[in-house]
């Protein structure tokens, strides 16, 4: 089988790029796989750095002569590799392969979008996507099936895939590696509190400043008991003078961007994302419950999906520090039920989170393309490194 994978992000990608990679590095090893996104995307330098992967610069944003080199690129490198299976991962790079693919009638790959956000795609270009440039949605938690079935896609074949982490990678830390990550990542004075972190990034949506509202509104005896980690982007001016107006400065560490959150997890006593808006399932929270950690979710999007309350963690309403607070009252009241619930939320993600599992589900939705199923001549060997990249 032959595989092109396309984002449009130019910058980090987040969630997307971890999606692609996660499939892209186990499905090249039996099929041939290319990876398009922006030159200077952290997606396109993964892949690049992958062996057994193809990877081809595309800029899927930009003005009219920009899109149409981009279109004439795109359609000559489809009909020149007879791709059995194109995954789109966003509406700017779904519109450029339903351009490029107009025309082919049956040797027209099989189109598969995933739908990675919780916006309603309702707009006039939707509309033509999911016509004309679509014959599988997936949809990434329950939550955005409920959804897209009240969409423009609705008449398309949907399929559920729960994405998946890699549990070996992210696995529970020792007290050795935990010690280590905190003197990495927090002064000497927050070293031993309750650490309460997230690696969902710091985007507006994902509402950390909430729990740090939070931790602002413990009294005084529990409030100097939390130390809080957040990875990501640099906070703004704004939002840092926000975190200085509650008095918290000096308990909320920033990382800043991270090739590796595996030690901000290692630091972990408890996880959160407490996204308002957008969010799916949140490979963040599936990571954070892989390493053993509890963590408190918000009832948006698919979040409670990964989340059984008081057994691996907290579901309080979004936009709500007041009902955040409380949660963490009884965190600091009961902290001896912090490790059952790690080990309770390390055993969900193994058996619900699992990478085999999430591959192993997308790959059957690739094989209902009938071509695929009867056998597809295109070959399905991965490549080699010296054959890596198309220029």
């Amino acid at each position: 089988m032959k595989i092109l994978y396309t984002n449009f992000h130019q910058g980090d990608g987040g969630g997307h790029t971890t999606y692609v990679m996660s499939l892209a590095r186990i499905l090249c090893q039996k099929s041939q796989v290319t990876v398009g996104a922006p030159r200077k995307s952290r997606l396109l330098a993964e892949a690049q750095a992958e062996p057994g992967l193809r990877t081809i610069d595309l800029e899927f944003k930009g003005n009219v002569f920009e899109q149409l080199a981009a279109l004439r690129r795109l359609r000559a490198l489809v009909r020149q590799e007879r791709f059995d299976v194109i995954h789109v991962n966003g509406s700017a790079d779904h519109r450029l392969c339903m351009l490029a693919t107009v025309g082919m009638g049956r040797k027209r790959p099989f189109i598969v979008y995933t739908q990675h956000n919780d916006r309603d795609p309702s707009s006039f270009g939707a509309r033509l996507r999911a016509k004309w440039g679509t014959n599988r949605v997936i949809c990434v938690c329950s939550h955005t099936f409920r959804r897209m079935r009240q969409s423009v896609f609705r008449n398309e074949d949907l399929r559920v895939v729960h994405n998946g982490v890699d549990t070996a990678k992210y696995r529970p830390a020792c007290h050795a590696e935990t010690a280590k990550a905190r003197a990495r990542f927090l002064p000497p004075a927050l070293r031993d509190r309750l650490v309460i972190g997230s690696n969902a990034g710091t985007a507006d949506y994902k509402n950390w400043i909430a729990m740090v509202a939070a931790v602002s509104l413990l009294p005084e005896s529990q409030r100097r008991q939390v130390a809080l980690l957040i990875a990501g982007a640099m906070p703004g001016d704004e939002m840092l003078d926000r975190v200085a107006a509650l008095g918290m400065q000096d308990q909320v560490v920033f990382t800043g961007m991270l090739d590796n959150v595996e030690p901000v997890l290692a630091a972990l006593d408890v996880g959160f994302v407490l996204s308002t808006r957008v969010e799916t399932i949140s490979f963040a929270c599936r990571e954070m419950m892989a390493a053993g950690k509890p963590v408190i979710v918000t009832t948006v999007g698919g979040l409670p999906e990964n989340v059984t309350e008081g057994r691996n963690g907290w579901i309080v309403p979004p936009e709500s520090p007041a009902a955040v607070a409380r949660t963490l009252s009884a965190i600091l009241a009961n902290r001896g039920v912090l490790h059952a619930m790690g080990v309770d939320a390390r055993s969900t993600a193994l058996k619900e989170f699992s990478l085999a599992t999430f591959v192993g589900n997308t790959e059957r939705v690739y094989r209902e393309n009938a071509y695929v199923s009867s056998g597809s001549p295109s070959g399905s060997t991965c490549l080699h490194a010296s054959d890596q990249r198309l220029r």
